[in-house]
């Protein structure tokens, strides 16, 4: 199922919405609720995928992450939930121009957007058995993104090769970031 999106709705509703002060909120841990996320960014609750995506669009804004656990946090309430991997899984990407140069924005499941950049890098883990590399975006305070696999060959069309270093980057906001080597 391949989804579209209208990137400047998305962007538009983004620089409207404030992120939650969650630094800000302290509240005991009620204890753990049965939602979880798996290794492809879906929502679950009791094992069932949510219907309306407005909820996990909702939860991503009031996720946090402390230690290795991660929260839905309010003013009143804390409640671990489960995560396989990272909690935000990237689909699209969006070139843009900007003063500093070209611009990579990255648009989760959830319709987050990040923008690749020095408070926002890039990093890529290859397993050390298969090889395999799996590419994952700084998203906020500790947690981060993992970028499909659809998204990583798309990188790799963009990326600039460099073959006195061997190594394949990208450039964002008028930073490098290693894609890979060779």
């Amino acid at each position: 199922m391949t989804q579209t999106f209208d990137f400047e709705n998305i962007l538009n509703k983004v620089e409207h919405n404030s992120e939650p002060p969650l630094h800000l909120w302290n509240p005991q841990l009620c204890g753990d609720i049965d939602i979880s996320i798996d290794t492809q960014g879906v929502w679950r609750h009791c094992g069932e995928t949510f219907k309306r995506t407005e909820i996990p669009q909702l939860f991503s804004k009031i996720l946090c992450r402390e230690g290795g656990d991660y929260y839905l946090k309010t003013p009143v309430e804390k409640w671990r939930i489960k995560v396989a991997d990272v909690p935000f899984y990237f689909i699209h990407i969006e070139q843009r121009e900007t003063d500093q140069g070209q611009s990579l924005c990255f648009v989760s499941l959830n319709e987050d957007v990040i923008e690749l950049s020095e408070l926002n890098p890039l990093r890529v883990s290859v397993d050390s058995n298969t090889g395999e590399p799996s590419p994952y975006i700084h998203v906020r305070d500790g947690m981060e993104g993992k970028l499909s696999r659809n998204l990583y060959y798309q990188l790799i069309d963009m990326a600039i090769n460099d073959e006195q270093a061997q190594q394949l980057y990208l450039e964002s906001q008028g930073q490098r970031f290693l894609l890979g080597s060779y």
